[in-house]
């Protein structure tokens, strides 16, 4: 009886380590497990460079995340080659464009490619280094009030700042009326590289423009400085005043203009389409280059802290990354793509694109598109890669497509099949 008490025994626990094995098998039932739709396919992480600095992440996806591939079907096509180095690029009604090249000119741009005369008005650019025309938008009011704004490096006596300037362009799209220089971002320096640039409105109708901290060992210090204007984003006026609600109004030496601070050379700002958020793109130096969600009186901590190294390979600074009270960018790029100009896409024609971040890459030579989910990069794609381009701005058109301009002329046009 005690052997076939064991044999029994033996039976049941066969019977029961087979039942286990399987229902903690990888096999489940799609009918009723379905998958989490994704952004795209997955791929492994599309940076396969080593990076120049051995620094370790804050958490985890803030650098190198899993790549993603659009699965739409969707196309490219040249629009002109015939640009001059364009810096800044809108839509305007209508479905033609307003294009900054950076010597200066301003010019209307058909969504056939017809490029128009260069508009009169403007004032003089210092195009000298990475100065120039740079940045543009129209006010949210423009179908009744044709008002325009942009940066621009200007020279004066006290050395190039980066300066805000508006006016209104006539009906014949020829000349800008009743041109006026609302903001300057003071002091001036004599350097010529890491101006900033970019603007857009916000939602409540006040501008956002960044600067840049003008790049030498002797100014990068007043990013970090409330009394400078350099290494900043500001938030203006249409007539160039502190707008009501900045963090710093009433506090004793800072100016009243500042959103943000700690920013090393910032040439992207986009506003989230859902949340209205700003985020902005900075140029770190030899790696480092960030995404940042901004908040009103965010110090974003350049020079203290970095994921990047100085360009002779030596640390900046303390060669710290993290700081208690210095903001740490959403995503970062080690080596650097030189993120410039920057556009969340709003269309419906490829919805796996829906508010994803597309950013022009300079060095990288590609556009960057990015997904996120709650606020974090959850995927990354590397997109028009084979054309070998400097891409530097990218807007959504009012035909719903993507529209990039190059530093070599050119501007595409990006849409599905």
């Amino acid at each position: 009886m005690k052997t076939k008490y064991h044999q029994l025994k033996n039976i049941i626990v066969i019977i029961l380590s087979v039942f286990t094995l399987n229902s903690c098998s990888g096999d489940k039932n799609p009918a009723e497990e379905p998958e989490t739709p994704s952004p795209g396919t997955q791929t492994a992480p599309v940076e396969t460079m080593p990076p120049n600095a051995n620094y370790k992440p804050e958490f985890t996806g803030q650098t190198r995340v899993s790549g993603i591939k659009t699965t739409t079907s969707y196309s490219s096509a040249i629009i002109t080659s015939a640009l001059q180095s364009p810096w800044g690029i809108a839509s305007l009604p209508g479905g033609k464009f307003l294009v900054n090249e950076k010597a200066g000119k301003m010019r209307v741009v058909t969504a056939t490619g017809a490029i128009g005369e260069p508009i009169s008005g403007l004032p003089a650019v210092n195009a000298a280094g990475q100065g120039g025309l740079l940045g543009l938008c129209l006010d949210p009011e423009f179908t009744t009030n044709r008002m325009v704004y942009w940066s621009f490096s200007q020279p004066s006596a006290d050395g190039n700042v980066t300066a805000i300037a508006k006016g209104k362009l006539s009906i014949d799209e020829r000349s800008l009326e009743g041109v006026t220089v609302i903001y300057r971002a003071t002091p001036g320096y004599s350097g010529t590289n890491h101006y900033g640039g970019r603007i857009l409105f916000d939602r409540t109708g006040n501008l956002m423009a960044s600067t840049g901290e003008r790049s030498d060992l002797v100014t990068r210090p007043q990013a970090q400085s409330l009394n400078s204007g350099l290494g900043k984003v500001v938030r203006i006026t249409k007539d160039g005043q502190p707008a009501a609600g900045n963090p710093f109004i009433g506090q004793a030496d800072a100016r009243p203009e500042i959103y943000s601070l700690g920013h090393r050379n910032p040439q992207g700002l986009a506003i989230h389409p859902v949340t209205g958020a700003i985020w902005q793109a900075e140029h770190g130096p030899r790696g480092g280059d960030e995404i940042n969600k901004l908040q009103a009186g965010g110090n974003f901590g350049w020079p203290i802290i970095t994921y990047g190294i100085e360009y002779s390979g030596e640390r900046v600074g303390e060669g710290i990354q993290q700081r208690s009270g210095l903001q740490q960018p959403a995503y970062y790029w080690d080596p650097v793509v030189s993120p410039s100009g920057m556009t969340f896409y709003s269309g419906n024609r490829v919805s796996e694109w829906q508010n994803n971040l597309f950013i022009g890459a300079l060095s990288g030579m590609h556009i960057i598109r990015l997904a996120f989910e709650n606020d974090k990069v959850v995927g990354e794609e590397r997109l028009l890669a084979s054309e070998r381009q400097r891409f530097r701005d990218i807007t959504q058109g009012t035909d719903g497509a993507l529209y990039a301009i190059t530093d070599q002329g050119r501007l595409y046009r990006m849409d599905k099949k």
